[in-house]
């Protein structure tokens, strides 16, 4: 019993001489640690609450978008972009207060709504077409050069043929004949053959006197099928 007392009495000895070598590192690692998890439990808490929030102006402004009200899509979209800028709701917002502004014939609200998107819009996809749809409205108003500008960045591969095919338009109307068949060729060659939109695109080509396929590649494709 008393060796057992011993054995016992030299472990907390240790276990005293341990924490007081190292209990005070062990607390602070603890503290950050838990420290840490709860404020990333906290943040999560806070970004769906935020995700919430958000969802609820959306909401508010599809159905002003529905019922045709561009004053109250309006307020909810400025109070989307007030309080949750950074979210994908506010970029949404931003297309459908454009979209319920120009049925409106507001156009300078529909074009502040679309540059928004584009300058502070987080979504690539959704920054894409915002550019797509801002750059519509500036040749709308003849602002040809302003939608050149607007197209002029990179976007995402996928939207690449609909901002040639948009930037062919322009200068199509600014009579660059020339510049614009190099556009619309672009767009038709990078846009897949299954998609429908392929032969509008054609059709604008085929209006310039141009055709698609070049003559060389025509010829050999005839030959080859010939029997």
């Amino acid at each position: 019993m008393a060796t057992y007392d011993n054995e016992q009495q030299e472990q907390l000895d240790q276990f005293k001489h341990f924490w007081k070598q190292y209990g005070n590192l062990i607390t602070w690692v603890l503290v950050l640690v838990l420290g840490a998890y709860a404020a990333w439990t906290g943040y999560q808490y806070w970004q769906q609450k935020r995700g919430q929030a958000a969802a609820g102006l959306y909401e508010e402004l599809d159905r002003a978008v529905s019922g045709g009200n561009a004053d109250k899509a309006a307020q909810a979209f400025a109070d989307l972009k007030k309080d949750y800028a950074g979210t994908t709701f506010a970029a949404q917002g931003a297309l459908l207060a454009a979209k319920v502004a120009l049925e409106q014939q507001k156009t300078d609200e529909a074009k502040a709504a679309l540059q928004w998107a584009v300058d502070e819009g987080k979504n690539p996809d959704l920054v894409a077409i915002a550019r797509l749809r801002l750059s519509g409205v500036q040749m709308d108003a003849k602002a040809y050069d302003e939608a050149l500008q607007t197209l002029s960045v990179t976007v995402p591969a996928e939207f690449a043929p609909l901002a040639d095919d948009r930037r062919g338009d322009i200068l199509s109307v600014q009579g660059k004949k020339d510049e614009a068949v190099k556009a619309y060729r672009a767009a038709w060659d990078a846009m897949p053959p299954e998609v429908e939109y392929r032969r509008f695109i054609e059709g604008k080509l085929t209006s310039l006197g141009q055709s698609p396929v070049p003559a060389a590649a025509a010829s050999s494709a005839a030959a080859s099928s010939a029997p």
